[in-house]
C-alpha cells in the first residue's frame, strides 16, 4: 500500500508542473483566445460581400480550422472570451479549490460574475452562446445566440460553484437555464420522440449528445428543487436517445443522414451524462446502455500507445479535445473497469509527450504528416485544464485511500 501511495504522490508531482503552467498561460491571456470555428469574426471578411454567401462562410470556417498556419491575426480575428470556455475554467477552479491547489480563490467569484455579464442578450432566461457566429450545413447561428450545449456547460459549472460557495446566484442562473431548455428547446413528436433543439430552437433534428446532456442537467437540478416536470421530461428525452443506441453500443452524432458518424468526445459526453442522469434521478434504467456504450468506447477509441482516436474506425486527426474528454470519461466511469485509471494515465502521458508545448499550452491536432500547433482557448486549453484538474482530483483520492 505504501508503494502505491508513493506512486500516487509521484504522479501528482509529474502532473502539477503542466497544470501550473497551463493555468498560468490561460490566466496571462485573460482566459481569451482563438477558436477553431471563429473565422466569421474576421473583420477583413466582414468588410467584403462574401459575408453574405453561405458557401463562403463554410469555406472560411473550414479553411481556418484545417490550416496548420494561423491566419487569424492577418484576417483581424479578435481573441475573445467564450462562455463555454469560461464554464470549463470555472469547473476546473472548483476542483482545484477543493484540492487546495487554487492560489486565488477570488477567481471563482470573478468567473461567475463574468459568465453573468456574457449571457445571451434579449432573452428572459439565463442562457449562453458562443463568441462567434457559425454556419452549419443548413443554418447560420449568430454570435452570442443561446444554444443548449453552451448553456448546459455553464449551468453545470454554476452548480459546481454553488456546491462549493453556496452563492445563491448560481442556483438562480442554473435554474433559469433549465427552464430555458424546457420552455424553448423541448419538443416531442408522436408518443416516443422527445428531444431538445440544437443549435437553434427551430432545429428539430435529434442530436444525441444534446439530448443526454440536457436531460442530465435537469436531473442534476432535482436536488436543488427541480420538480416532477424536470424529471419526466429528462427521462423521456433520455429514453428516446438510449433507444437509438446501435447494437454494438455506439451512437451516431444525430439522426439525419449526414450525422451518422461516431466520434470520441461526443460518445464521452453521452456516457458521462448517462452516469449523471442515473445517479441524480436515482434510476438504473440506463445502466445497460451505459455499460454497452462504455464497452464500445473503451474498445474502439484508443491506440495501444494511449493516443485517443477521433473516430471509432480511424485514428486521425488526433484531437486535443478527444484527449481531454477521454481522460474525463475514464475517470468519471472508473468503477466500470479496473483498467480506467491506467488508461487515463496512458492518454495523459501520451498527450504530454506529443501535444504539449514548452510555452505552457497544448497543440490542437496531430495528422499523419504534421502537427497543427495552434493554441485554441476553448477547444484545447480550457478542456485540458479541466481534464488535468479532474486527474489531480482522482489521484489525490487515490493517495488518501492508499490504493
Amino acid at each position: 500500500m505504501m508503494d502505491d501511495t508513493k506512486k500516487g504522490a509521484d504522479l501528482m508531482a509529474i502532473l502539477k508542473g503542466p497544470l501550473d503552467e497551463l493555468f498560468h498561460y490561460c490566466k496571462e491571456n485573460d482566459w481569451a483566445g482563438f477558436d477553431p470555428y471563429d473565422g466569421l469574426n474576421s473583420r477583413v471578411y466582414l468588410a467584403t460581400p462574401l459575408k453574405n454567401s453561405k458557401i463562403c462562410r463554410i469555406a472560411l470556417i473550414q479553411a481556418l480550422k484545417r490550416l496548420p498556419v494561423n491566419l487569424r491575426p492577418l484576417l483581424m480575428v479578435p481573441r475573445l472570451q467564450n462562455p463555454k470556455a469560461l464554464a470549463l475554467f470555472l469547473s476546473a477552479f472548483v476542483k482545484l479549490s477543493k484540492l487546495g491547489l487554487l492560489k486565488d480563490e477570488g477567481l471563482i467569484q470573478a468567473m461567475t460574475e463574468l459568465l453573468a455579464v456574457l449571457r445571451s442578450p434579449g432573452n428572459r432566461y439565463w442562457n449562453w452562446g458562443y463568441s462567434f457566429p457559425w454556419q452549419t450545413r443548413g443554418e447560420l447561428v449568430p454570435q452570442g445566440s443561446a444554444n443548449l450545449v453552451c448553456t448546459v456547460f455553464v449551468a453545470n459549472a454554476l452548480l459546481d460553484a454553488f456546491d462549493l460557495t453556496s452563492d445563491t446566484r448560481c442556483i438562480e442562473m442554473a435554474g433559469s437555464a433549465a427552464d430555458y431548455l424546457l420552455d424553448e428547446l423541448y419538443w416531442t413528436q408522436g408518443g416516443e420522440l422527445a428531444c431538445f433543439s440544437y443549435p437553434l430552437p427551430t432545429t428539430h433534428v435529434p442530436i444525441h449528445n444534446a439530448n443526454f446532456m440536457g436531460a442530465a442537467l435537469l436531473c442534476r437540478l432535482l436536488k436543488y428543487g427541480g420538480g416532477k416536470r424536470y424529471r419526466d421530461s429528462a427521462l423521456k428525452v433520455a429514453r428516446y436517445s438510449a433507444a437509438r443506441q446501435q447494437p454494438d453500443g455506439a451512437w451516431g452524432y444525430g439522426e439525419s443522414p449526414g450525422q451518422r458518424w461516431v466520434d470520441n468526445f461526443h460518445t464521452g459526453y453521452n456516457l458521462c451524462a448517462l452516469r449523471t442522469l442515473g445517479h441524480c434521478a436515482e434510476t438504473g434504467e440506463f445502466q445497460g446502455a451505459l455499460r454497452l456504450g462504455f464497452d464500445f468506447y473503451r474498445k474502439n477509441f484508443f491506440r495501444q500507445d494511449g493516443a485517443p482516436k477521433y473516430y471509432h474506425n480511424r485514428t486521425y486527426p488526433i484531437d486535443i479535445h478527444s484527449v481531454a474528454q477521454s481522460i474525463i470519461t475514464m475517470l468519471e466511469l472508473k468503477d466500470l473497469s479496473e483498467h480506467n485509471l491506467p488508461q487515463a494515465r496512458s492518454v495523459l502521458t501520451w498527450a504530454l509527450d506529443n501535444m504539449w508545448d514548452d510555452n505552457g499550452y497544448f497543440y490542437y491536432r496531430i495528422y499523419p504528416l504534421f502537427k497543427n500547433k495552434i493554441s485554441y482557448m476553448r477547444w484545447s486549453q480550457a478542456w485540458m485544464l479541466l481534464a488535468l484538474a479532474t486527474f489531480a482530483e482522482h489521484v489525490q483520492e487515490w493517495i488518501k485511500r492508499g490504493i
